[in-house]
């Protein structure tokens, strides 16, 4: 899981952006968030000790340091600071099972989640409020997908869109451009969402009765296996650029997933993809799944998509 995989603490260095309310590195009011590293000694023993620190500077006026106290501020405006302070420490010689010790923690870690994604779906369903988790390796298209819906549909249905990616806010501009409700979640080293993520950017949404909440996930085919968001169908995307062992290779995602898009099927004369052998694969590791291929460049096969969108609606209500 993502202790053993290296996306970091959970929690570290999310962030919850709405578009064109974001500040970048130059301009007053932005976020800080670095680490720093301390040796400590137990019992004879040295180890690392790693604090990472985020605060958020309003600047207004000036302000001096004491230069014998770095802790130490004297200010002469507002400068208002929030240093949440986490501390990882390697205590191998307190925990003689590690092993054992990684496994209850991950999962602890899944209980929390599930039991918030719970409480997500009950949101959700109350408002009747169809709930999409779009996953995917990166560039299968995910955003032109979401784009190119709410254009063709939003006088049909009121969309609400969640993006999330580590860092930056530019797939999130670009649903902003449609005119649809959208929030950024970045994740810092997190490579997926989880149900806290999501509750804490729904919220900024102010969703709206019998509307469709598209939540793209950071693209990664691993993690987000692992993570229930709370959402009322999961839909795995691929591209024909991809390679068709896609499903096999990450069987997971394919699994827990009830609707495969194969995207880009228009650079099919171009590449040795076999499309057949796709759903072969596809099928053999969920039998259930349904699939639908299409270009979301050319339009063709969307058709088949947004009348899988119409039938997952009304269900939903």
């Amino acid at each position: 899981m993502c202790d053993t995989c290296g996306c970091g603490m959970p929690g570290e260095g999310v962030r919850i952006i709405k578009p064109g309310e974001h500040k970048d590195e130059q301009t007053p009011g932005h976020l800080h968030t670095y680490s720093h590293k301390h040796a400590h000694t137990h019992e004879g023993q040295e180890h690392d000790h790693v604090h990472t620190h985020s605060y958020h500077h309003e600047h207004d006026g000036s302000h001096q340091h004491d230069t014998d106290d770095p802790d130490s501020h004297d200010h002469d405006g507002e400068h208002s600071h929030d240093h949440p302070h986490y501390h990882e420490h390697d205590h191998k010689d307190e925990h003689p099972d590690d092993d054992s010790r990684v496994i209850r923690v991950e999962q602890d870690a899944l209980a929390r989640n599930q039991l918030l994604a719970e409480r997500n779906r009950g949101y959700f369903e109350a408002l009747d409020i169809l709930a999409l988790n779009l996953v995917s390796s990166p560039g299968s298209g995910k955003t032109s997908l979401i784009e190119r819906t709410i254009r063709e549909m939003k006088d049909l249905y009121l969309f609400f869109i969640i993006e999330g990616d580590q860092q930056t806010t530019i797939d999130a501009d670009r649903i902003h451009a449609t005119g649809a409700p959208v929030i950024q979640v970045n994740t810092g080293q997190g490579c997926h969402l989880d149900a806290d993520m999501v509750n804490r950017a729904f919220r900024e949404l102010d969703l709206t009765q019998q509307a469709i909440l598209m939540i793209e996930n950071v693209g990664n085919l691993v993690c987000p296996a692992l993570f229930d968001l709370g959402e009322s169908r999961r839909v795995v995307i691929m591209s024909v650029t991809e390679g068709e062992d896609k499903p096999v290779k990450y069987p997971f995602i394919f699994r827990s997933s009830g609707l495969c898009i194969i995207n880009k099927t228009d650079l099919l004369p171009y590449l040795d993809f076999d499309l057949d052998k796709a759903r072969e694969y596809a099928k053999m590791v969920n039998p259930d799944i349904e699939i639908i291929e299409l270009s979301v460049k050319t339009g063709e096969g969307m058709d088949l998509w947004y009348e899988w969108l119409k039938k997952e609606k009304k269900s939903a209500l």
